[in-house]
């Protein structure tokens, strides 16, 4: 029956499928149509995928907003036109000369805000058409830098760097990202040349790897009746953002979809034992947070100081 699952399912993408092959064989195992994924992984790269199912679909773009980690493989030594092992070798270089020390003072440079130019082989459009459409005919393009943070990144193995040239790091980024990318601009200011020789990425935001399912194990539940188990509700998506409860008498008008000012926050939430400030201090300009009323999540609200109100941004209140 299709639309029977709502909410999210957390997947370990398998070596050979693309992210959309994966919505395509969920829909075969869910019967349901309505599914999309978030954060495109490439076919070779492994790990989480955030999968939203019915009509979780509808907050699907707000998770490519969440931080993303990595563990990433790394070959010295070579460049590729796809900047990962897959591709067709550009050049290569001596990589003999990398010892930890250099190459942890190179990782270090990359900690922070730094301009990335997205790879031909990528989704990105350009005039209405894939990038990668354009790579596999032959064809550069121009493309404009982003700027991506790197929030944490780290050597987690170097044992083969002095024989095989490679090493395995980890990485904390923003959305918008490239891991490919950063190898070959690695690669690029060793001197060296760099290309990805594998990728797991192993968390989206509050998401971990350790808790998702293999597309086996799905069908399996199926079958056993226990996979709503591991289907996670909507609002677990939002639970690294500030939560404010509204007076309970309040609950019609925010049904009716109706704003709120901060005299309607109950400051005294149980279980929270934080001091609170004074209502003109709490929130901050532009902050987006989760409501609750009598229990219940309505949704993301954002708050105005000029109107001293908080607005809907978006609405998820059932009132079954």
């Amino acid at each position: 029956m299709a639309g029977t699952y709502d909410g999210l399912l957390l997947i370990n993408k398998e070596p050979g499928y693309t992210s959309s092959d994966v919505v395509a064989k969920l829909r075969g195992i869910l019967r349901q149509k309505k599914i999309g994924h978030t954060g495109t992984l490439d076919p070779e790269a492994t790990g989480l995928l955030v999968m939203c199912l019915g009509s979780a679909t509808r907050v699907a773009e707000l998770l490519t907003a969440h931080e993303k980690e990595y563990i990433a493989v790394v070959k010295l030594g070579v460049t590729t036109d796809t900047q990962d092992m897959t591709g067709r070798v550009i050049s290569e270089g001596d990589a003999s000369f990398v010892t930890h020390s250099i190459l942890h003072d190179t990782l270090a440079a990359f900690k922070g805000s730094y301009e990335q130019i997205p790879p031909m082989y990528s989704a990105i459009k350009i005039n209405g058409e894939r990038l990668y459409k354009m790579a596999r005919e032959g064809k550069t393009v121009e493309r404009k830098p982003r700027t991506v943070n790197i929030a944490a990144i780290s050597i987690i193995d170097d044992e083969r760097l002095g024989t095989e040239h490679e090493f395995t790091m980890e990485v904390r980024c923003s959305k918008g990202t490239y891991i490919r990318t950063l190898c070959d601009n690695i690669g690029t200011r060793l001197g060296c040349g760099a290309a990805m020789a594998a990728l797991i990425r192993t968390a989206v935001g509050s998401f971990r790897l350790e808790n998702a399912m293999l597309l086996s194990e799905v069908e399996r539940c199926r079958d056993n009746g226990t996979l709503a188990e591991h289907i996670l509700p909507v609002e677990d998506l939002f639970r690294d953002m500030d939560r404010v409860d509204v007076e309970r008498d309040y609950i019609n008008r925010l049904s009716n979809g109706n704003g709120f000012g901060p005299d309607k926050v109950i400051l005294d939430v149980p279980g929270d034992e934080n001091d609170v400030p004074a209502d003109d201090e709490r929130f901050r300009d532009g902050e987006t947070v989760r409501v609750y009323c009598g229990g219940k999540w309505f949704g993301l609200y954002k708050y105005s100081s000029a109107l001293k109100q908080f607005r809907v941004e978006k609405f998820f209140y059932d009132p079954d």
